[in-house]
């Protein structure tokens, strides 16, 4: 009996050193996950564009400067005007991101009943497009194409001219 019980238990200490002894087949390991939500970016208006008055007469061009300033070409004069306004944009998002500005180059109508003067030419002072603080402000200028004896009145565009901004 003695003897069958060594066998037994010898038979149980050769399987259990089996088991272990064929090597591993597999191995784990164990992963986090994490996830960083950025502040979404947003554009604001904080001014629209305003060239203020000008006396047309022989037509020309009045270019508006992102630094609020203005320069004109041919025979139009610029009145001296506290109104003159780059549309001006508050830029806020995630500190330290870089971002894109998108304005359309196409040019646009502002129109006065059956009058029209074009818009095009649209730039920006924003040579930076990184976020330095959780905010910055953009300044956007255009030029417009006055013709001759233009049509006295208020011109303005139809529709809102649209700016974008998008994280890279």
């Amino acid at each position: 009996m003695l003897m069958r019980r060594n066998i037994i238990f010898t038979f149980f200490i050769i399987l259990f050193v089996s088991i272990y002894s064929f090597g591993q087949n597999s191995a784990s390991a164990t992963f986090t996950a994490s996830v960083n939500i950025v502040e979404p970016i947003s554009i604001q208006t904080t001014a629209n564009m305003n060239f203020a008055s000008i006396d047309a007469r022989n037509g020309g061009t009045v270019i508006l400067n992102p630094d609020h300033s203005r320069i004109s070409t041919g025979d139009v004069q610029l009145d001296n005007s506290a109104n003159v306004s780059a549309a001006t944009f508050e830029v806020n998002g995630q500190n330290g991101y870089s971002y894109n500005i998108n304005i359309s180059q196409n040019s646009f109508r502002m129109v006065n009943g059956t009058s029209e003067i074009v818009i095009r030419d649209f730039n920006t002072n924003s040579n930076k497009s990184t976020l330095n603080s959780d905010s910055q402000t953009i300044n956007v200028g255009a030029t417009l194409d006055i013709q001759a004896n233009q049509e006295p009145g208020l011109y303005t565009t139809p529709t809102p001219i649209e700016i974008m901004v998008s994280y890279n």
